[in-house]
């Protein structure tokens, strides 16, 4: 019988470094995250909260995109429908904060859309830490958990940290399109503003999407 990771203990987990050990952290900073939005509101405190969750739930979901759903489709009889659900529910959340980063702080229409974001990212843990990571736990032994565990954190670390809805949510397109956004959204991050607009959209987006879908149909030839 499946159990859920929120309840066990993290060497139960696989130890510290373990996969399911880094994504309950992860879901536990996320929720302290949203949960200082709501105490802060609109105002300074609150906009810092809410560009620490947007920062933390991109690169955790191309991370996982990236290196665990793989391993799951390959490890877990019904791979492909666990994580086919929770792909979409990353796209859902994507063009929110597509939306929400376009609107004007404090308005109606953002509140209404951070909240449907916050939702949404609160449903994504439920499904994962209930559904699809105790099916990994059952299908993985403990070693290779701990060495998901690593390439998953490598590649949170320098993953993009922010929406980017019209890229693929599969490899191999997204690792590809990763790189430059990455450089992209890392330097708006530090800078606090999108860094030379024009310029880095014109070369960073575009020139993403181009590499993706030549590695896309590439892979889809040697299929």
């Amino acid at each position: 019988m499946t159990r859920t990771i929120a309840e066990q203990t993290e060497e139960q987990l696989g130890g510290p470094d373990g996969i399911l050990a880094r994504q309950r952290r992860d879901h536990r900073e996320m929720t302290r995250l949203m949960d200082r939005y709501r105490e802060a509101g609109p105002g300074d405190d609150g906009e810092r909260a809410l560009k620490d969750v947007v920062q933390l739930v991109f690169s955790h979901a191309f991370a996982e995109e990236s290196v665990l759903w793989p391993a799951v489709r390959r490890s877990v009889p019904d791979g492909e429908e666990l994580t086919s659900r929770v792909e979409e529910e990353h796209q859902q959340i994507n063009d929110l904060f597509t939306d929400i980063e376009r609107l004007a702080p404090g308005s109606p229409e953002r509140e209404d859309g951070i909240a449907r974001a916050f939702a949404l990212i609160e449903q994504d843990i439920r499904d994962e830490e209930d559904l699809l990571l105790p099916r990994l736990q059952e299908a993985v032994d403990t070693p290779r958990q701990r060495r998901l565990g690593t390439a998953w954190e490598a590649v949170r670390k320098t993953a993009p940290t922010h929406p980017h809805p019209v890229v693929p949510r599969r490899p191999p397109g997204n690792a590809i399109a990763g790189v430059p956004l990455s450089v992209y959204d890392r330097a708006r991050d530090a800078l606090g503003r999108v860094p030379s607009t024009s310029a880095w959209r014109t070369l960073a987006v575009p020139g993403a999407l181009l590499a993706a879908a030549v590695l896309v149909g590439a892979w889809r030839r040697r299929r």
